[in-house]
């Protein structure tokens, strides 16, 4: 049973989440302003259409560049990706009838590189686990304008599900949480979870909690222009102890043999 005074903190909670998300996302358009200039040059040298690349330089190209055909790949109906973090192997099995859209745009990202050496810059102990700001800025903020259309709720945000952040359904990007714990009113504000966690999940909770970016609070507490304008560069020397993805991999046996692109 969960007592009144637990089920304050985590409405309060998810209030602060909901904030901190739309004032991310607001700074995140407006710091991203400044990075199109680069991101245009980075665009003209695309590697070959339709493949992630085998070299940091060409994927860094295909994540500048959500023109290429790569982006508009439909994932296939179940896969499994292994998110190798710095405390462990988090086994997470993502099925798109879940939230189609949403699941499309993770196994583009993920195949991609876009959360490679990123950080889990917000974990509250007990209630969520949240990444997906890419450690290059640039990839950040171009990816941060890039919404996602609004999927139905077909699951339920139970403990070791994965959500995007949202203000609104229609505002999903990049970031992602994990379900710590079971959190049904994430249901009623419509949080549609694209996957769950199959191995690892005490991965998930063991990932330091004892501070991160509050984007919602001025310094020192948090700092929105410079997390967006930096990413990993700040995030490494306000927050050291912050744990991080090493890397996303999708494993090839779990994907049909037309899609096996930088599994």
């Amino acid at each position: 049973m969960i007592s009144r005074a637990e089920d304050a903190d985590i409405d309060h909670m998810t209030r602060r989440l909901l904030i901190a998300i739309r004032v991310a996302l607001i700074v995140g358009t407006f710091v991203s302003i400044s990075a199109r200039a680069s991101t245009a040059q980075a665009t003209g040298r695309a590697a070959s259409k339709g493949a992630a690349g085998s070299t940091a330089a060409q994927r860094r190209a295909l994540l500048l560049d959500p023109t290429r055909p790569f982006w508009s790949t439909r994932a296939p109906a179940t896969f499994t990706a292994d998110i190798e973090t710095s405390r462990g192997t988090i086994t997470v099995e993502f099925t798109r009838e879940w939230a189609p859209h949403g699941v499309d745009r993770f196994y583009n990202l993920a195949r991609a590189g876009y959360f490679d050496d990123s950080r889990f810059f917000r974990v509250l102990f007990g209630f969520v686990a949240q990444f997906g700001i890419a450690g290059d800025p640039d990839v950040a903020n171009l990816w941060g304008r890039r919404n996602i259309a609004a999927d139905s709720v077909r699951e339920h945000n139970t403990r070791g599900t994965l959500s995007y952040a949202q203000f609104k359904p229609s505002d999903r990007t990049t970031n992602v949480f994990i379900n710590l714990r079971d959190n049904p009113n994430l249901d009623s504000l419509k949080f549609a979870p694209i996957g769950r966690v199959t191995q690892g999940m005490e991965v998930a909770d063991s990932l330091f909690s004892n501070y991160g970016e509050l984007p919602i609070s001025d310094p020192p507490l948090g700092n929105p222009k410079r997390l967006y304008a930096e990413s990993n560069r700040y995030l490494d020397e306000k927050y050291p102890k912050l744990d991080r993805i090493v890397k996303i991999t999708i494993r090839a046996d779990s994907v049909p043999k037309g899609l096996r692109t930088r599994q």
